[in-house]
């Protein structure tokens, strides 16, 4: 399993591998994990140019060490030079590749370009999006072409996948993520105090940050007591608090890095799981925030409609809209009960989504094409 991201367990997709691996290990198989440190050193190598160093590095690393792999699974877009290498080499019982994609560069483009139209993007100019035709979509396609299976966090990526790049269904699986026991916490709901809003993950313009400042500027005066605490940014507390000025700083609360041990005790800090984001594969905060009996407010893109139903164990609302931001966490700061009932909800939800069941899907998914390579070999 491979990915050109740091080693550290803090979230996101060392998390992911780290689970998955455990679990596939006590399936009786074995793992070997490559991360970005393994091949490539970050302060040598420059940050716009890491991940194709790294991919370049892996390739060789897997060609070189291929009599001790069965299947290699490699996460967009870092697989494309194995991918290729593969391809080109078919004679050469290279293992087979299977590509693991968390979300849609192409919406990505189609969300981004209208958000810096409207001056609420960073870095989608036409320079950015030049870069991101010519070197990132590349090799995102060439990830995508070359594998012999697919393995999707969402349904509509997992989708694209068969209609856009023609991996047939038995060639591709969509599998949701997990969550550890750890994040079903004992929660007591609280309606004796004014609500505690929280956002936990990478502070990025993507992620609806705009349309929340907008909202928070008319919440804190139609909800006095509220605060919203912004956890596991990877920021100075200073950016976000100019971010949002003066007046609205008096309400935000900056955990600029959180302990993955430390994450359940923040979850049960606080009373509703407020993540707007207007691109994602399926983000794994989400599905924690539910286990430990959070609601959640998100919006109705990408993956959270594959685990949030609206009414049921969470709210979904329009991507880019302040307003539905707004009514959502008036509809939750005004009623203890629905905030009770939905986060109860989003627990029993949540007791399905076990790493053992998601590794048992990968697993099915690395023996069919294990399988159709046997086939091919005859």
């Amino acid at each position: 399993m491979a990915s050109g991201v740091p080693r550290r367990r803090e979230g996101g997709v060392s998390a992911i591998i780290h689970n998955l691996g455990r679990e596939m290990e006590r399936r009786g198989h074995q793992v070997t994990y490559v991360f970005q440190e393994d091949l490539v050193d970050p302060v040598v190598i420059s940050p716009r140019f890491i991940e194709l160093i790294f991919s370049l590095r892996l390739g060789r690393h897997i060609a070189l060490n291929r009599s001790k792999f069965s299947i290699v699974n490699i996460h967009a877009p870092v697989g494309f030079s194995y991918g290729l290498r593969r391809r080109w080499n078919r004679s050469k019982n290279y293992p087979p590749y299977v590509m693991t994609l968390h979300g849609l560069e192409e919406r990505r483009v189609h969300v981004m370009s209208r958000e810096v139209k409207k001056g609420r993007a960073w870095h989608f100019a036409w320079k950015n999006r030049l870069w991101h035709r010519w070197y990132i979509q590349p090799r995102f396609n060439w990830s995508i072409r070359t594998a012999d299976g697919a393995h999707a966090y969402s349904r509509d990526v997992w989708n694209l996948l068969q209609l856009k790049y023609d991996l047939d269904t038995d060639r591709t699986a969509y599998i949701a993520n997990g969550v550890e026991e750890r994040f079903f916490v004992h929660r007591e709901y609280r309606k004796d105090r004014p609500i505690r809003l929280l956002y936990a993950g990478s502070w990025l313009d993507q992620r609806g940050i705009f349309y929340l400042r907008e909202a928070l500027q008319e919440l804190t005066v139609k909800l006095p007591g509220m605060t919203m605490t912004f956890a596991g940014c990877g920021v100075p507390e200073q950016t976000i608090a100019q971010f949002f000025g003066a007046e609205l700083a008096r309400k935000i609360i900056v955990r600029p890095v959180v302990p993955s041990e430390n994450m359940p005790e923040l979850y049960l800090e606080h009373d509703v799981f407020l993540f707007p984001s207007l691109v994602e594969g399926l983000p794994s905060v989400i599905l924690e925030a539910m286990a430990s009996g959070m609601p959640v407010i998100t919006t109705e893109t990408c993956g959270m409609p594959d685990i949030v139903e609206h009414g049921q164990n969470g709210m979904l609302i329009a991507p880019a809209d302040a307003k539905a931001i707004e009514i959502a966490v008036l509809r939750l700061g005004d009623s203890g009960e629905l905030r009770e009932r939905l986060g109860r909800a989003a627990r029993e939800t949540m007791r399905s989504y076990t790493w053992e069941r998601s590794a048992s899907q990968l697993e099915g998914l690395y023996q069919r094409v294990l399988q159709k390579e046997a086939n091919v070999q005859e």
